[in-house]
Parts: structure tokens; sequence; C-alpha cells
């Protein structure tokens, strides 16, 4: 995409320039940093030119640091279980939970467990950070003066295991050893994606948006970047803060948009301690087993300084005892969680060249979750409720954690790619995912959920149709062809979906009611209201609210809109 750099103002930096500032730089940095180019556009995103996929990504990591090491430092102190060396005893929760998934030793095994050229990504992008710190000396970590190579992948998995699988909501809320605060994509959080076909594209080509609904600050925001390799990669989309390389955007091909679901993935096991004369020993079937027990050392600032604290963990052949559920310790079992794929898929995913590939890139499953929605070149749209689902004896309930002393609640390996709800070119030209559920994506031709066990999709219901999926569907359906400007348009679309659901029935009811003056007023202004919400919706007066709350107090049924 070298034509595209005659379009942006060049603010650029060429890390080579810096290689021979510094004595003390390994042969390897040096080389990748005269390897490599960064350019920024007006927007201050980075465009990162290399010679070699480990530069391109050497240069990346320079460019994250330059941006935000803050947030790359923290990131990363998070993911290694030491948070509470820098912010004291609130994160002593988090380490433990860090420290009970065993985090370091899993992102190590990653780490070995990887092929060479993955490796060398891994090392890239840690010599990146460091390369960069060393030539600014004025910026100064609080605790991580070095950064190794397993470090991004321990980043992947307190992302997505530890801030995500681990607080399920079916293991409950028991504090023994989790900490506060469950996220469900049933909250706040959350993501929109459309897709249309050529055929309701006034271009000609498909046509595919993303609203990523992620913080501006945190572990959990996203970076915007453009990639290019000679060796052919070349990527445009965004990464967090540690990651090595963007992994939702587009290539020259094809692109996709990501979404969270709920699938369920994660079980607990109630695991029977039972043998007095040997506190590690649980039963399991006819017999019994011995927990693996480990002790963590954890520091916490203080006032007087790093203080250590000391925790015993235990571990069973279901994974860490992190909870409890009527009384037993409850071990949770984590999808993959032995696997090492979770960034090579990344990798296989922005090379792929068309559907097919990306199909078969997503088929290793090692990106364990989230709704998949794509289009190619070629004017395919695909959807795929993309992730790692166990195959379960439905004979027992998996809403709850399960008696991990029964053999017959093992897993039996992992649905295949093939058998998760899916769909390819539908008849209608469109559909949506707004962390809404595989059975709404588009007005017709929908997976059937028959076809799939109940506890593999969560958001199966009608109550899965949020209002942003609703908005999406009135939108797109009624939509019979976008140009590029229409597409930008429409997703500020203004159009208050659920007023059109509410206002009748509830202005009618309000209409039958005794209401004083203030009341009638406001009915009258929402009946006159064209239910699109801007910047003086509610007036100075705020009378849509008074009537809302109104009618939500006589029917006892308050909804918001």
């Amino acid at each position: 995409m070298r034509h595209l750099l005659t379009l942006i103002m060049f603010v650029s930096l060429s890390i080579g320039n810096l290689a021979g500032q510094g004595s003390n730089q390994t042969p390897s940095a040096d080389a990748l940093a005269r390897a490599v180019t960064i350019y920024r556009d007006t927007f201050g995103t980075p465009h990162v030119f290399g010679k070699s996929d480990a530069s391109t990504v050497f240069g990346l990591a320079y460019a994250q640091a330059e941006d935000n090491f803050a947030q790359v430092e923290e990131d990363f102190a998070l993911a290694i279980g030491r948070g509470a060396e820098i912010y004291g005893s609130e994160l002593i929760d988090e380490d433990r939970l860090n420290r009970s998934l065993e985090i370091e030793r899993f992102a190590k095994s990653d780490y070995d467990a990887l092929d060479p050229k993955m490796r060398g990504l891994c090392d890239a992008f840690a010599a990146g950070i460091t390369f960069y710190l060393q030539h600014h000396p004025n910026v100064h970590p609080k605790l991580l003066t070095r950064i190794e190579a397993w470090y991004p992948l321990a980043f992947i998995r307190y992302s997505y295991y530890q801030h995500g699988f681990a607080r399920d909501p079916k293991l409950g809320s028991s504090p023994l050893l989790t900490s506060h605060g469950f996220d469900s994509v049933e909250f706040q959080n959350g993501s929109n994606g459309w897709v249309i076909a050529p055929s309701r594209s006034a271009t000609g080509h498909a046509m595919l948006f993303i609203d990523p609904h992620l913080p501006f600050f945190g572990r959990k925001q996203v970076y915007e970047a453009h990639i290019h390799s000679d060796e052919g990669w070349d990527f445009s989309g965004y990464a967090r803060f540690g990651f090595p390389f963007p992994y939702v955007g587009h290539n020259r091909n094809i692109g996709w948009a990501s979404t969270d679901n709920d699938a369920d993935s994660v079980d607990g096991y109630a695991e029977h301690f039972d043998d007095p004369k040997n506190p590690l020993s649980y039963r399991y079937g006819d017999s019994h087993k011995l927990a693996e027990e480990h002790t963590e050392v954890i520091l916490v600032k203080t006032s007087n300084g790093a203080e250590p604290r000391t925790f015993r963990m235990l571990r069973t052949i279901h994974g860490p005892i992190l909870t409890s559920f009527e009384g037993h310790p409850v071990a949770v079992r984590l999808p993959k969680y032995d696997s090492h794929g979770w960034l090579p898929e990344w990798y296989e995913m922005t090379h792929a060249r068309n559907l097919a590939e990306l199909k078969a890139a997503l088929s290793h499953l090692d990106m364990l979750f989230g709704n998949i929605m794509s289009a190619d070149r070629d004017g395919n749209i695909f959807y795929v409720y993309n992730a790692a689902v166990p195959r379960r004896d439905e004979q027992f309930d998996w809403s709850h954690p399960v008696d991990g002393s029964d053999p017959r609640t093992e897993w039996k390996g992992y649905y295949s790619f093939e058998k998760l709800p899916q769909l390819t070119n539908p008849a209608t030209g469109w559909m949506e995912s707004c962390n809404t559920s595989p059975f709404f994506l588009t007005s017709s031709g929908n997976p059937d959920p028959k076809d799939y066990p109940k506890y593999m999709v969560r958001e199966a219901g009608p109550e899965a149709n949020n209002p942003r999926g609703r908005a999406s569907q009135r939108i797109l359906g009624t939509t019979t062809r976008f140009s590029f400007d229409d597409w930008k348009k429409a997703v500020f679309d203004t159009h208050v979906t659920m007023a059109d659901e509410l206002l009748p029935e509830w202005l009618a009811a309000l209409r039958k009611s005794a209401m004083d003056s203030t009341v009638a007023e406001a009915v009258d202004e929402l009946e006159r209201w064209d239910h699109r919400s801007t910047a003086d919706f509610c007036g100075d007066d705020s009378l849509h609210f008074v009537a809302s709350c109104h009618l939500a107090h006589k029917s006892g049924n308050a909804r918001n809109f």
C-alpha cells in the first residue's frame, strides 16, 4: 500500500537513524532498527514499513511505546501478576487470580511451543520496546526495566482468560479467589458490526463496518496501525497496547469485524476433598486423585516499601480452584488452556487472501470467542459464531458447576468449526452482529437454533436481540442500496428504534390515565416527536423524561430508550 503514502502528511521517523546512538545495542536490535521506518499520517496513526515481518513488529512495538509506554508497561505488569507492586493492596485479588491461573508459566510454555517464525516476532516486539527505552532515558518505567519476549503472550492470556473466561457468570461471585466486577455482553460493553453484499452496494463491492465499544484508556483500549512487510504482510487494523500486531481489520483482499459473543466455553467442577488424612486428596470416580499445590509470593506496595504476601494455590485435573459452590471448592476448566495457538491464528488470518483462507485460519479455533463477520474482494460476506465450545453430556445442567467427582462430566473434545452457527452470502444481502444472536443476523435464512446444542449459544432468546441489533436490522433491512456516503451516514443514524416500539402503547395508556398539566404537555410533545435523538432532544424542562417516568411508575415496568 505504498501508493497510499502519497496521500498523507509524513511525520516520518526512521528508527534506523537512531541505531547508532547507543553503544550497548545488540546487533539484532540494530539490524531490526535499520530495516524499518514509521510514517505517521495526519491523525498520528503509525504506518510501519519493514523489510521483514520481524522488523515490522519491532517498529510497531517502538510506535506503541512512543505513543503510550505507560500503558504498555501497565498491561504487561498486570499480565504477569505484579499489579500490586505498582498499585498496592487494591490489586492483590487480581494478582492472586493471575497466579492461580499460572499465566506466567503457561505464557512461557506458549513461547517455547511457537515455531521459530512466531518466536522471532515475539523477540522483535520485546526488542522494539527495549530499544525505545534505551533511546529515551527520560522515560522511567514504574516496574519493568526489562521486557521479556513472552510478555505479549501473557497479556493475551490475561486479557481473555483472566478478564474473560475466569469471570464467567455461571461460576457465581464467591470472593474465595476471584475479584469483583464480572464483565458481560449484557452490560454496557459491546460492539456493532455490519456487512452488505454487492447486491446492496451502489459501488458493486461488499462493504464492512465495525464500531468497537472499547474504552479510551486502560488495558482494553485499542491501538490503530498499518503494518507492511516486504515479505508480503500488509494489514491495517487495531491491536491492544502490548499485542505484537493488529488482529482485527483488513488487508488488500479481505476484512473482518469482531464483536464479543457469549458462547458457553467454561465450566466449574465442584471438587470433593473428603480424605481427612490427606488434604490434597479429592474424590474422582471410585478412587481419589491428588491436587497440585503451589505457593505464590505477591509483593504489595505499601508506605514502607514492597511487602511480601504468601498464598497457597490448588489445581485439580479440571483446572485451578478459583471459587466455591454449595460448600465445595470449584475448579474452573478453561477452553484450550493448554493450547498455544492464539497468536499463530491471528497471523494466519491477517495473511488470508480470500474467504476460504480466512475460514481455514479460523478453523483452528484458537481465537477462542467472538462473532467474526467478513467481506472480501470477491464480494463474499460471511459470519461465524466463533468459539471453542466443549462437547458435553447434555444430561447435566451446565448452567452451574457440575460434580467434579463424576467422570461423565468430562469434556469430549470441542465442536468443529463447521458445527458452529454461521452464514455465508445470505439471500438478503446483509447481516448485523451487535452482540446479538447468531439466530438474528438478518431478516431471513438465519441459522436455526434447533441445529445446535442448547448450551452452545447463550444469546438464543428474543431478549438477545438487543436495541442496537434491532436498530441495525431496521437500517440494513429497509435500505435497498448504499453508496459509500450513505454507509458512512447510516452509522450515525439517530432514529430511536425503541421509541417506535414502546411509545404507542405508553402514550395510549397515559391518555387513559389521570394526568396533570405537566404530564399532559409532555405527552403532547412526545406525540409530536419524530423519534430522533438530537442534542436538544429533552428540551430545557425534560418533559420526555417526566412522561416516561410517570408511565413507568404507573405500569411498574421502567425501561430506558
